[in-house]
């Protein structure tokens, strides 16, 4: 064991005796362990910008606020720690709800120490990376707009003209599909070396929108212990980008339209306005039109944000791009070391139906680069996630169906299904045996040889699973 622990890790459980139970068993490997019952003070902490664990293991169902919420707003702050759920649900809906929310993982309750001390090592590991990697420089945001299919081809062309145009762009598409990268693109060929601010207007508090958007005096309200400039005045100039404009307040759309149409700032309290030049970037990912209907959003403030639309859009629409998305996020998160992708890991990532888009493409990446072993990435190195998940449309299904109903050879659609059915088995047998060989073939029902050919052909590596039995021992 090592002398000084190798991750912080937060145990947030309402049952005491669960928390402390894998708290213990983590402690016991080398972790330093923090256990809570209590969601709330971890929020306030997470506010605070005190959230400084490496691994966080959060039950989904936590009494008052969600596991869910609090993983929302971890995420929110900012935080790179790896987050794993913890649910008694193994239900498909409740993974894909977790994975969603940017979750690391997701173990149901009770899990086996060693399934526990595996997981939260290879989550130790993605946080690092991610750390890492947040004190690289990051590539020019018009660099980041990779894509040659046709319906990206269409969307550049916008971008290109309208970029110096001084018009209010509304920008919409799922989320995880990039739309605060086309806002950048936007700003960069139209107020290039000016400020560009973003804010997601479903992550503040409805008490604190109007001040974090327009300022506030020395007094205004509670709490308010000097004068504070909104992101309005700190753009001015450049360009402000409001993300989920769909969540903004009704009291706060109408100061937003007459700042919109005037130009003029006026802080909460304060009896003076201040002129602004600032371009407005808005994006969505719910129908505004719909909210509109259902009296959720003003009418006046819809026509003003939408006089561009900009469609961005999913990831399972521009399949053909996710070669070459591939290949740039393993040079952005790798360098010029990256290590290469098997054509099976390949067909995995082109046939999955990325819910999260290109978003949780690259995060999947990450994870695969944090996990990898022999210069490679394999099957067994992608998030499990994705052997669970159906096929997209366009991928082959169980029947070897291909987009538009035509078939696949034989041979070939046989192949891409039992490439991912294997890699899913084959580990949880190792996981079940826990890394014994003999123990594993037999409840595969075949013989060792066979059973190490396997292994060999997914780039499985069983000493990973003994290695994580010893530790939990």
């Amino acid at each position: 064991m090592d002398s000084e622990p190798r991750a912080r890790v937060l145990v947030v459980d309402d049952d005491a005796t669960i928390a402390h139970a894998l708290g213990g068993k983590l402690t016991y490997v080398g972790y330093a362990v923090e256990v809570a019952t209590e969601p709330r003070p971890i929020v306030e902490r997470i506010r605070a910008a005190r959230a400084e664990w490496d691994v966080v293991l959060l039950d989904v169902g936590l009494p008052e606020i969600s596991g869910i919420d609090v993983l929302k707003q971890l995420r929110a702050s900012g935080s790179l720690a790896s987050v794993v759920m913890l649910t008694g649900d193994d239900s498909a809906t409740t993974a894909t709800m977790c994975m969603r929310a940017g979750a690391f993982h997701y173990l149901t309750k009770p899990c086996l120490p060693i399934e526990l001390a595996s997981v939260v090592e290879s989550a130790a590991r993605h946080t690092l990376l991610r750390r890492r990697l947040a004190l690289a420089q990051p590539p020019e945001a018009t660099a980041i707009l990779v894509g040659e299919s046709a319906a990206f081809g269409r969307l550049r062309e916008a971008i290109d003209r309208i970029a110096a145009q001084h018009v209010a762009v509304l920008i919409q598409g799922e989320s995880g599909t990039g739309k605060e990268l086309v806002a950048r693109a936007l700003h960069a060929g139209g107020r290039p070396g000016r400020p560009f601010l973003a804010i997601n207007c479903s992550a503040i508090p409805d008490t604190l929108i109007d001040s974090e958007l327009f300022g506030h005096v020395k007094g205004a309200f509670t709490g308010a212990m000097m004068d504070r400039d909104g992101v309005f005045a700190e753009a001015d100039g450049g360009t402000l980008f409001l993300d989920e404009i769909g969540d903004m307040p009704l009291h706060v759309q109408a100061r937003l339209l007459r700042v919109l149409q005037e130009g003029e700032v006026r802080p909460i309290g304060s009896t003076e306005v201040r002129t602004v030049d600032v371009r407005v970037i808005a994006a969505t990912h719910v129908n505004l039109a719909a909210a509109v209907a259902a009296g959720r959003f003003r009418e006046d403030l819809y026509y003003r944000l939408n006089v561009v639309a900009l469609h961005v859009p999913p990831l399972r629409e521009r399949r053909d791009d996710i070669a070459l998305l591939v290949a740039h996020f393993l040079r952005k998160h790798a360098g010029v070391a990256a290590p290469a992708l098997t054509s099976e890991a390949l067909d995995a990532l082109v046939a999955a139906a990325w819910p999260g888009n290109v978003r949780e493409l690259e995060n999947a990446l990450q994870h695969a680069i944090a996990l990898h072993t022999d210069g490679k990435i394999g099957l067994e190195a992608l998030p499990a996630s994705l052997a669970a998940r159906p096929s997209a449309a366009g991928s082959p299904d169980a029947t070897g169906d291909d987009e538009g109903g035509s078939l696949l050879p034989f041979g070939e659609a046989k192949r891409r299904v039992n490439v991912i059915f294997e890699r899913s088995y084959l580990l949880k047998v190792l996981e079940r045996a826990r890394g014994s060989m003999s123990e594993a073939a037999r409840l595969a029902g075949i013989d060792r040889t066979n059973l190490r050919r396997l292994l060999r052909r997914h780039g499985i590596k069983v000493e990973v699973f003994r290695r994580v039995r010893r530790a939990s021992r």
